[in-house]
Protein backbone atom coordinates (compact mmCIF):
# COMPACT_ATOMS: atom_id res chain seq x y z
CA UNK A 1 0.00 0.00 0.00
CA UNK A 2 1.08 3.58 -0.68
CA UNK A 3 0.20 6.56 1.50
CA UNK A 4 1.14 9.02 -1.24
CA UNK A 5 -1.89 9.75 -3.48
CA UNK A 6 0.40 11.41 -6.03
CA UNK A 7 2.44 8.23 -6.42
CA UNK A 8 0.01 6.73 -8.93
CA UNK A 9 -2.81 7.66 -11.30
CA UNK A 10 -6.27 7.06 -9.94
CA UNK A 11 -8.19 4.13 -11.40
CA UNK A 12 -11.61 4.60 -13.01
CA UNK A 13 -14.10 5.71 -10.36
CA UNK A 14 -17.77 5.04 -9.61
CA UNK A 15 -20.17 6.58 -7.10
CA UNK A 16 -23.61 5.58 -5.89
CA UNK A 17 -24.55 8.35 -3.43
CA UNK A 18 -24.86 11.85 -4.85
CA UNK A 19 -27.84 14.23 -4.68
CA UNK A 20 -28.44 15.88 -8.05
CA UNK A 21 -29.39 19.27 -6.62
CA UNK A 22 -26.36 18.99 -4.36
CA UNK A 23 -23.99 18.82 -7.35
CA UNK A 24 -24.71 22.42 -8.43
CA UNK A 25 -21.48 24.41 -8.36
CA UNK A 26 -21.52 28.04 -7.20
CA UNK A 27 -20.87 29.12 -10.79
CA UNK A 28 -23.85 27.12 -12.04
CA UNK A 29 -25.98 28.48 -9.18
CA UNK A 30 -25.16 32.04 -10.27
CA UNK A 31 -26.09 31.13 -13.85
CA UNK A 32 -29.44 29.74 -12.71
CA UNK A 33 -30.06 32.74 -10.49
CA UNK A 34 -29.45 35.13 -13.37
CA UNK A 35 -31.72 33.05 -15.59
CA UNK A 36 -34.62 33.44 -13.16
CA UNK A 37 -33.93 36.93 -11.79
CA UNK A 38 -32.81 35.65 -8.40
CA UNK A 39 -29.92 37.14 -6.43
CA UNK A 40 -27.97 34.22 -4.97
CA UNK A 41 -24.77 36.11 -4.15
CA UNK A 42 -25.66 35.99 -0.46
CA UNK A 43 -25.13 32.22 -0.52
CA UNK A 44 -21.41 32.61 -1.24
CA UNK A 45 -18.46 33.58 0.92
CA UNK A 46 -15.61 35.89 -0.06
CA UNK A 47 -13.88 33.02 -1.86
CA UNK A 48 -16.91 32.17 -3.99
CA UNK A 49 -17.82 29.00 -2.08
CA UNK A 50 -21.14 28.18 -0.44
CA UNK A 51 -21.22 29.83 2.99
CA UNK A 52 -22.54 27.89 5.98
CA UNK A 53 -21.29 27.02 9.47
CA UNK A 54 -23.54 24.25 10.77
CA UNK A 55 -25.99 21.60 9.61
CA UNK A 56 -29.04 23.89 9.71
CA UNK A 57 -27.24 26.61 7.77
CA UNK A 58 -26.17 24.00 5.23
CA UNK A 59 -29.78 22.94 4.73
CA UNK A 60 -30.86 26.57 4.37
CA UNK A 61 -28.14 27.26 1.81
CA UNK A 62 -28.98 24.09 -0.09
CA UNK A 63 -32.70 24.88 -0.17
CA UNK A 64 -32.13 28.48 -1.26
CA UNK A 65 -29.91 27.35 -4.12
CA UNK A 66 -32.30 24.57 -5.14
CA UNK A 67 -35.15 27.06 -5.59
CA UNK A 68 -33.31 28.31 -8.67
CA UNK A 69 -33.65 24.88 -10.33
CA UNK A 70 -37.04 25.37 -11.90
CA UNK A 71 -37.28 24.25 -15.54
CA UNK A 72 -36.41 21.27 -17.72
CA UNK A 73 -33.54 23.36 -19.12
CA UNK A 74 -32.23 23.89 -15.58
CA UNK A 75 -32.30 20.17 -14.83
CA UNK A 76 -30.61 19.37 -18.12
CA UNK A 77 -27.87 21.93 -17.45
CA UNK A 78 -27.04 20.88 -13.88
CA UNK A 79 -26.98 17.20 -14.84
CA UNK A 80 -24.78 17.63 -17.89
CA UNK A 81 -22.50 20.10 -16.09
CA UNK A 82 -21.86 17.64 -13.26
CA UNK A 83 -21.30 14.50 -15.30
CA UNK A 84 -19.16 16.25 -17.91
CA UNK A 85 -16.93 17.58 -15.14
CA UNK A 86 -16.71 14.25 -13.34
CA UNK A 87 -16.02 12.34 -16.55
CA UNK A 88 -12.95 14.53 -17.04
CA UNK A 89 -11.83 13.47 -13.54
CA UNK A 90 -12.21 9.77 -14.28
CA UNK A 91 -15.73 8.89 -13.15
CA UNK A 92 -17.12 6.11 -15.35
CA UNK A 93 -20.42 5.48 -13.54
CA UNK A 94 -22.64 7.54 -11.27
CA UNK A 95 -26.08 7.30 -9.71
CA UNK A 96 -27.86 10.52 -8.71
CA UNK A 97 -30.66 10.92 -6.22
CA UNK A 98 -33.52 12.84 -7.83
CA UNK A 99 -36.43 14.27 -5.84
CA UNK A 100 -39.77 14.34 -7.71
CA UNK A 101 -41.09 16.49 -4.87
CA UNK A 102 -38.70 19.27 -5.84
CA UNK A 103 -39.75 19.16 -9.47
CA UNK A 104 -43.43 19.18 -8.56
CA UNK A 105 -42.86 22.23 -6.35
CA UNK A 106 -41.97 24.10 -9.53
CA UNK A 107 -44.83 22.64 -11.52
CA UNK A 108 -42.82 20.04 -13.44
CA UNK A 109 -44.53 16.76 -14.14
CA UNK A 110 -42.60 13.63 -13.27
CA UNK A 111 -42.13 12.55 -16.92
CA UNK A 112 -40.87 16.02 -17.86
CA UNK A 113 -38.40 16.00 -14.99
CA UNK A 114 -37.04 12.53 -15.75
CA UNK A 115 -36.85 13.16 -19.48
CA UNK A 116 -34.75 16.31 -18.98
CA UNK A 117 -32.30 14.59 -16.61
CA UNK A 118 -32.10 11.48 -18.78
CA UNK A 119 -31.39 13.53 -21.91
CA UNK A 120 -28.48 15.21 -20.13
CA UNK A 121 -27.11 11.88 -18.91
CA UNK A 122 -27.31 10.46 -22.42
CA UNK A 123 -25.54 13.47 -23.90
CA UNK A 124 -22.78 13.19 -21.27
CA UNK A 125 -22.39 9.52 -22.20
CA UNK A 126 -22.24 10.35 -25.91
CA UNK A 127 -19.71 13.14 -25.34
CA UNK A 128 -17.53 11.62 -22.62
CA UNK A 129 -18.34 7.91 -22.27
CA UNK A 130 -19.67 8.27 -18.73
CA UNK A 131 -22.71 6.21 -17.69
CA UNK A 132 -25.26 7.66 -15.26
CA UNK A 133 -28.56 6.55 -13.79
CA UNK A 134 -31.33 7.94 -11.55
CA UNK A 135 -32.43 6.94 -8.06
CA UNK A 136 -35.79 8.39 -7.01
CA UNK A 137 -35.56 9.72 -3.49
CA UNK A 138 -38.32 10.28 -0.97
CA UNK A 139 -37.82 12.78 1.84
CA UNK A 140 -38.40 11.14 5.20
CA UNK A 141 -39.70 14.20 7.01
CA UNK A 142 -42.24 14.84 4.23
CA UNK A 143 -44.07 11.82 5.60
CA UNK A 144 -45.30 8.39 4.59
CA UNK A 145 -47.88 9.43 2.01
CA UNK A 146 -45.37 11.47 0.02
CA UNK A 147 -42.94 8.55 0.03
CA UNK A 148 -45.68 6.25 -1.25
CA UNK A 149 -46.51 8.78 -3.97
CA UNK A 150 -42.88 8.85 -5.16
CA UNK A 151 -42.81 5.05 -5.36
CA UNK A 152 -46.10 5.08 -7.24
CA UNK A 153 -44.62 7.35 -9.90
CA UNK A 154 -42.15 4.62 -10.79
CA UNK A 155 -45.05 2.26 -11.39
CA UNK A 156 -47.06 4.63 -13.55
CA UNK A 157 -44.10 5.91 -15.54
CA UNK A 158 -41.38 3.25 -15.91
CA UNK A 159 -38.17 4.62 -17.41
CA UNK A 160 -34.95 2.75 -18.25
CA UNK A 161 -32.79 5.43 -16.64
CA UNK A 162 -34.64 5.19 -13.31
CA UNK A 163 -33.08 2.22 -11.55
CA UNK A 164 -33.48 2.76 -7.81
CA UNK A 165 -35.53 4.13 -4.94
CA UNK A 166 -34.19 5.59 -1.73
CA UNK A 167 -35.05 7.80 1.21
CA UNK A 168 -33.14 10.70 2.73
CA UNK A 169 -34.15 13.44 5.13
CA UNK A 170 -34.32 13.65 8.90
CA UNK A 171 -33.38 10.29 10.44
CA UNK A 172 -35.17 11.29 13.65
CA UNK A 173 -38.54 11.46 11.90
CA UNK A 174 -40.82 8.41 12.08
CA UNK A 175 -39.57 4.80 11.97
CA UNK A 176 -38.28 2.93 8.91
CA UNK A 177 -41.13 0.43 9.31
CA UNK A 178 -43.59 3.24 8.60
CA UNK A 179 -42.26 3.29 5.02
CA UNK A 180 -42.59 -0.45 4.30
CA UNK A 181 -45.37 0.06 1.77
CA UNK A 182 -43.44 2.68 -0.18
CA UNK A 183 -40.34 0.49 -0.41
CA UNK A 184 -42.37 -2.60 -1.30
CA UNK A 185 -44.11 -0.67 -4.08
CA UNK A 186 -40.76 0.53 -5.43
CA UNK A 187 -39.37 -3.00 -5.33
CA UNK A 188 -42.44 -4.20 -7.21
CA UNK A 189 -41.55 -1.66 -9.91
CA UNK A 190 -38.18 -3.39 -10.26
CA UNK A 191 -36.13 -0.73 -8.52
CA UNK A 192 -33.11 -1.34 -6.32
CA UNK A 193 -33.52 -0.13 -2.74
CA UNK A 194 -31.32 2.04 -0.53
CA UNK A 195 -32.00 4.21 2.51
CA UNK A 196 -30.05 6.87 4.41
CA UNK A 197 -29.27 5.69 7.94
CA UNK A 198 -26.46 5.83 10.48
CA UNK A 199 -25.28 9.36 9.74
CA UNK A 200 -26.65 11.78 12.34
CA UNK A 201 -28.14 8.86 14.27
CA UNK A 202 -26.25 5.85 15.54
CA UNK A 203 -26.19 2.16 14.66
CA UNK A 204 -29.73 1.68 15.98
CA UNK A 205 -30.96 3.62 12.93
CA UNK A 206 -29.18 1.22 10.58
CA UNK A 207 -30.47 -1.83 12.46
CA UNK A 208 -34.05 -0.54 12.32
CA UNK A 209 -33.70 0.11 8.60
CA UNK A 210 -32.37 -3.30 7.60
CA UNK A 211 -34.92 -5.02 9.84
CA UNK A 212 -37.86 -3.14 8.30
CA UNK A 213 -36.87 -2.52 4.68
CA UNK A 214 -35.48 -4.91 2.06
CA UNK A 215 -32.55 -2.67 1.15
CA UNK A 216 -29.36 -3.92 -0.46
CA UNK A 217 -27.50 -0.68 0.33
CA UNK A 218 -27.39 1.84 3.16
CA UNK A 219 -26.75 5.51 2.47
CA UNK A 220 -23.88 6.56 4.78
CA UNK A 221 -24.12 3.78 7.40
CA UNK A 222 -20.78 4.88 8.78
CA UNK A 223 -21.84 4.59 12.41
CA UNK A 224 -22.26 0.85 12.08
CA UNK A 225 -18.68 0.77 13.36
CA UNK A 226 -20.06 1.49 16.85
CA UNK A 227 -21.85 -1.89 17.01
CA UNK A 228 -19.73 -5.00 16.26
CA UNK A 229 -22.82 -7.23 16.08
CA UNK A 230 -24.33 -4.93 13.46
CA UNK A 231 -21.11 -4.99 11.46
CA UNK A 232 -21.30 -8.77 11.46
CA UNK A 233 -24.93 -8.70 10.32
CA UNK A 234 -24.22 -6.23 7.50
CA UNK A 235 -21.29 -8.34 6.35
CA UNK A 236 -23.28 -11.59 6.51
CA UNK A 237 -26.17 -10.08 4.54
CA UNK A 238 -23.86 -8.46 1.99
CA UNK A 239 -25.39 -5.01 2.50
CA UNK A 240 -23.28 -2.30 0.90
CA UNK A 241 -22.46 0.99 2.64
CA UNK A 242 -22.45 4.18 0.58
CA UNK A 243 -19.77 6.00 2.58
CA UNK A 244 -19.31 9.77 2.23
CA UNK A 245 -16.26 10.69 4.35
CA UNK A 246 -15.95 14.29 3.16
CA UNK A 247 -19.60 14.92 3.94
CA UNK A 248 -19.28 13.30 7.38
CA UNK A 249 -16.39 15.57 8.34
CA UNK A 250 -17.97 18.72 6.90
CA UNK A 251 -21.16 18.10 8.87
CA UNK A 252 -19.34 17.27 12.09
CA UNK A 253 -20.13 13.57 12.33
CA UNK A 254 -16.35 13.20 12.78
CA UNK A 255 -14.05 16.06 13.80
CA UNK A 256 -11.46 15.51 11.06
CA UNK A 257 -10.70 13.16 8.21
CA UNK A 258 -8.05 11.24 10.15
CA UNK A 259 -10.69 10.13 12.68
CA UNK A 260 -13.10 8.72 10.09
CA UNK A 261 -13.61 4.92 10.46
CA UNK A 262 -13.32 4.12 6.74
CA UNK A 263 -10.26 1.94 7.30
CA UNK A 264 -11.91 0.03 10.15
CA UNK A 265 -15.02 -0.61 8.05
CA UNK A 266 -12.88 -1.95 5.21
CA UNK A 267 -10.89 -4.14 7.58
CA UNK A 268 -14.11 -5.54 9.03
CA UNK A 269 -14.90 -7.07 5.65
CA UNK A 270 -17.88 -4.86 4.82
CA UNK A 271 -18.65 -3.92 1.22
CA UNK A 272 -18.12 -0.18 1.01
CA UNK A 273 -18.13 2.47 -1.68
CA UNK A 274 -16.79 6.03 -1.80
CA UNK A 275 -19.15 8.89 -2.60
CA UNK A 276 -19.34 12.69 -2.60
CA UNK A 277 -22.95 13.30 -1.37
CA UNK A 278 -23.32 17.08 -2.05
CA UNK A 279 -19.83 17.81 -3.39
CA UNK A 280 -19.55 21.61 -3.78
CA UNK A 281 -21.16 22.20 -0.40
CA UNK A 282 -18.59 19.96 1.29
CA UNK A 283 -15.54 21.11 -0.69
CA UNK A 284 -15.06 17.69 -2.23
CA UNK A 285 -15.77 15.60 -5.30
CA UNK A 286 -15.39 11.93 -6.13
CA UNK A 287 -11.78 12.38 -7.22
CA UNK A 288 -10.95 14.01 -3.89
CA UNK A 289 -12.66 11.18 -2.01
CA UNK A 290 -10.48 8.61 -3.78
CA UNK A 291 -7.32 10.66 -3.19
CA UNK A 292 -8.15 11.13 0.48
CA UNK A 293 -8.68 7.38 0.86
CA UNK A 294 -5.13 6.95 -0.40
CA UNK A 295 -3.79 9.67 1.86
CA UNK A 296 -5.59 8.79 5.10
CA UNK A 297 -6.16 5.05 4.74
CA UNK A 298 -3.00 4.30 2.70
CA UNK A 299 -5.03 2.67 -0.06
CA UNK A 300 -3.04 2.07 -3.25
CA UNK A 301 -4.29 1.99 -6.83
CA UNK A 302 -5.28 -1.68 -6.59
CA UNK A 303 -7.25 -1.05 -3.40
CA UNK A 304 -9.08 1.88 -4.99
CA UNK A 305 -9.80 -0.13 -8.12
CA UNK A 306 -11.43 -2.75 -5.90
CA UNK A 307 -13.67 -0.07 -4.39
CA UNK A 308 -14.77 0.86 -7.91
CA UNK A 309 -15.52 -2.79 -8.65
CA UNK A 310 -17.59 -3.02 -5.47
CA UNK A 311 -19.55 0.10 -6.43
CA UNK A 312 -20.34 -1.20 -9.90
CA UNK A 313 -21.27 -4.63 -8.54
CA UNK A 314 -23.68 -2.91 -6.12
CA UNK A 315 -25.07 -0.52 -8.74
CA UNK A 316 -28.75 -0.62 -9.63
CA UNK A 317 -28.19 -0.53 -13.39
CA UNK A 318 -28.96 -3.57 -15.56
CA UNK A 319 -26.57 -6.52 -15.66
CA UNK A 320 -25.41 -5.84 -19.22
CA UNK A 321 -24.35 -2.30 -18.33
CA UNK A 322 -22.74 -3.51 -15.13
CA UNK A 323 -20.70 -6.14 -16.95
CA UNK A 324 -19.59 -3.62 -19.57
CA UNK A 325 -18.32 -1.33 -16.83
CA UNK A 326 -16.58 -4.16 -15.00
CA UNK A 327 -14.91 -5.12 -18.26
CA UNK A 328 -13.68 -1.55 -18.60
CA UNK A 329 -11.90 -1.86 -15.27
CA UNK A 330 -10.56 -5.30 -16.18
CA UNK A 331 -9.09 -3.83 -19.38
CA UNK A 332 -7.24 -1.15 -17.41
CA UNK A 333 -3.49 -1.79 -17.94
CA UNK A 334 -2.86 -1.34 -14.21
CA UNK A 335 -5.50 -3.91 -13.16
Amino acid sequence: MSADPSAFSLPPMAELHCHLEGTVSPAMAMKLGARHGMDLQGLLDAHGAYAWDNFHEFLASYDAMAKAIQTPEDYFDITYDYYAAMARRGLIYGESFVSPDHGQYHGLSYPTLIDAISAAMQKAEADFGITARIILIAVRHYGVERAKAVAELAHRHPHPMVVGFGMGGDEHYLHPADFKQAFARAADAGLGLTCHAGEVMGPESIKATIDALAVSRIGHGVRAIEDPALVDELRDKGIVLELCPGSNVALGVYPERSTHPLAALIQSGLKITLNSDDPPFFHTDIEQEYRNASLFESLDAADLRQLTRQAISAAFCDDKTKQRLLNTIADDPES
